[in-house]
């Protein structure tokens, strides 16, 4: 049984499943739980689909609780009936640990893939990792550490599934010319989430700052990818709401989908909203500004909750403030074309490639979903004890 939730887990589960069948040869495997596109792609059946359950914010969540205490119902249900060999859970940890618990105390074996970052915040869920998870795989280089110092020793680094995974496909050549974007323009990269209440929350902003830079500098170019073509659709809304914006930028304006690496990789810079996508771009190197922005009230619930020096995920692993981070009331239109003219600056931006490829090196070299998967059979095979 395996459980994601979100597009990046969804895409992380799917790794880990085709590895998994890799090294299983000619023995069977079946797969069922919650299920996003990749996961069914891959062959998982989907007992819930996972396409409607990621959702940010307090308000957000209880409106939809219903929902997840059916989809919690439905999948105990599937374990009780099929006792699966192993489960595995993947991120997600606002449904994947009250799952935890109550699949563990029905006897099975839980693992927990790609852990829940309580480094960051609400520490106090290290109680349900340690009583309820068999075997916790981790993929941040310091994660392993902070768990051990917190006595969770069931722990595994198997390094970051993202780690020369995340390549662009076409070079900035080509894609610009299919997308007839001019090769001497100053192309901006936006990235305004993957969850419906952060394209809502954040794209306008990211729309305001393109029309601001586009009015100073008419070389501007911006491309704001989707990972979805219904995340396409909630784009398409959010810009045609935005009237004089959207007639302002007209032919400096593209919409992609499914091409967020290549887009990243022939931009000179981005603006990425804070997640795994801040990753992504470090990843391919391009120089960028994180930006979040939540609802008043679901910001002023969780801020409190946070306890790191960095929201982004880049930041958190370079150990220290290498990009600007734009979060809340920060993150205005003046303050971000501002960035992005910044970075955009030649020496500048030369700097930001050379540290984002150093820090990159430090996530490993690949293989990291081949580990966990190992570490799994390592579990359902009794070879190990946790």
């Amino acid at each position: 049984m395996i459980v994601a939730g979100e597009a990046s887990g969804d895409a992380h589960a799917a790794k880990l499943v085709n590895e998994l069948l890799e090294l299983a040869g000619d023995s069977k495997i079946e797969f069922f739980g919650c299920a996003g596109p990749r996961m069914r792609d891959a062959g998982v059946e989907a007992i819930v689909d996972a396409d409607n359950l990621a959702i940010v914010g307090v308000p957000e969540i209880v409106k939809a609780l219903p929902r997840f205490l059916n989809a919690v119902k439905r999948l105990q249900n599937a374990a009780a009936e099929r006792k699966p060999d192993a489960v595995i859970l993947v991120d997600f940890p606002e449904f994947n640990l009250k799952l935890a618990k109550s699949l563990k105390k029905r006897g099975l074996k839980v693992i927990y893939y790609i852990s829940p970052q309580l480094w960051a915040w609400r520490k106090y869920r290290k109680r349900t990792i340690k009583k309820y998870v068999d075997l916790l795989i981790t993929i941040l280089p310091f994660e392993k550490d902070w768990y051990t110092s917190q006595g969770i020793l069931n722990v595994e680094y198997a390094g970051s599934p993202l780690a020369k995974e995340v390549r662009a496909d076409t070079n900035r050549t080509d894609f610009r010319r299919k997308h007839a974007i001019p090769e001497d323009a100053r192309l901006i990269a936006l990235l305004p989430g993957s969850r419906n209440t952060e394209i809502t929350h954040i794209l306008p902003v990211m729309l305001e700052t393109a029309a601001l830079m586009f009015k100073r500098d008419d070389r501007m170019q911006f491309i704001i990818a989707a990972g979805s073509p219904g995340k396409a659709a909630e784009v398409e809304k959010v810009i045609q709401a935005s009237g004089e914006i959207s007639r302002v930028l007209k032919s400096h304006l593209n919409v992609v989908c499914g091409e967020t690496f290549d887009a990243l990789n022939a931009s000179d810079a981005a603006s990425v909203t804070s997640g795994t996508a801040t990753l992504e771009t470090g990843i391919i190197g391009t120089p960028m500004a994180i930006v979040y922005k939540a609802s008043a009230f679901n910001y002023k619930l969780m801020r409190p909750m946070i306890s790191v020096e960095h929201f982004g995920l880049i930041n958190l692993i370079a150990g220290e403030r290498l990009v600007k981070e734009l979060i809340q009331d920060d993150f205005t239109a003046g303050k971000l074309a501002e960035e992005m003219f910044r970075i955009l600056e030649l020496a500048e931006n030369q700097r930001l490639r050379k540290r984002l490829a150093e820090v990159a090196d430090t996530l490993g070299h690949g293989g990291a979903s081949k580990r966990a998967a190992e570490a799994v059979l390592r579990v359902i095979d009794g070879e190990v004890e946790y």
